[in-house]
């Protein structure tokens, strides 16, 4: 991503503190440092802020209940009940979960089918995809390669890149690669991360694999549509094993 931004004319400063932001006769000025100290100042037009939500939970009533939130998160159980029985928290104000409407809406879900006592299955938090509606897309569920090995599982790498995908090229949009963390010894599916068209799309199907606890060999005999971006899945996932038809 860094590389198309960089191609398209973005500058991008990384791993820096921001000092001060002043308005100018025509727009904004921002100063900020690196991890060495120096200063740099940039003039725009306009300066976008980015600082994330925090949870609204104050005055609510919850000191009169067993709830004891944690800078204001609640932790749940994993069918999204508190500490005080019979009352559920869902959505950004849980601790631990993601603030992402899907993990929101489906926690919402896990609560509701819970209460009205039906059978309800709970939120894997490493199942939760993450989406990036930059250009091109990012699509990412599960373990990174880098966090696999920290946690010191033995494991198995696939890429492919979307120059080997017939769609990619009816489409205009080669950028990016699908890569594909799985188990060494067993197979199973640790994390999907996808870069390239249509990857917010396409990352359903590492979720959905990863679900049902599926290997490389149940993906690599998956018979995908042609001509489809879905087929860069395939070679990735017949990737770990270096056996990619469109390489």
């Amino acid at each position: 991503m860094l590389r198309q931004f960089t191609k398209r004319g973005i500058k991008s400063n990384l791993s820096v503190k921001v000092e001060k932001v002043e308005k100018t006769k025509t727009g904004v000025s921002v100063t900020f440092s690196g991890s060495d100290g120096k200063k740099q100042t940039l003039e725009a037009e306009k300066v976008l802020v980015a600082i994330g939500r925090a949870p609204r939970t104050d005055n609510v009533g919850l000191e009169k209940t067993k709830i004891k939130p944690d800078r204001g998160f609640i932790k749940t159980g994993k069918f999204m009940e508190t500490d005080e029985p019979g009352v559920y928290a869902i959505g950004d104000i849980v601790a631990g979960l993601p603030q992402l409407a899907h993990s929101g809406s489906m926690s919402g879900i896990v609560a509701v089918t819970k209460i009205a006592g039906k059978s309800a299955k709970p939120i894997s938090k490493d199942r939760i995809p993450g989406a990036t509606y930059c250009h091109p897309e990012i699509g990412s569920v599960g373990l990174t390669e880098a966090k696999a090995k920290e946690l010191g599982r033995e494991i198995k790498v696939g890429k492919f890149p979307f120059a080997g995908n017939s769609r990619a090229t009816i489409v205009g949009q080669h950028d990016g690669f699908v890569k594909i963390i799985s188990d060494a010894k067993f197979g199973e599916i640790l994390g999907v991360h996808i870069i390239g068209p249509l990857a917010t799309e396409l990352i359903a199907e590492g979720v959905a694999v990863m679900e049902l606890e599926g290997t490389v060999e149940d993906l690599m005999f998956t018979v995908h549509a042609h001509p489809t971006l879905a087929e860069a899945m395939l070679d990735g996932f017949s990737a770990v094993n270096n056996m990619q038809i469109n390489a």
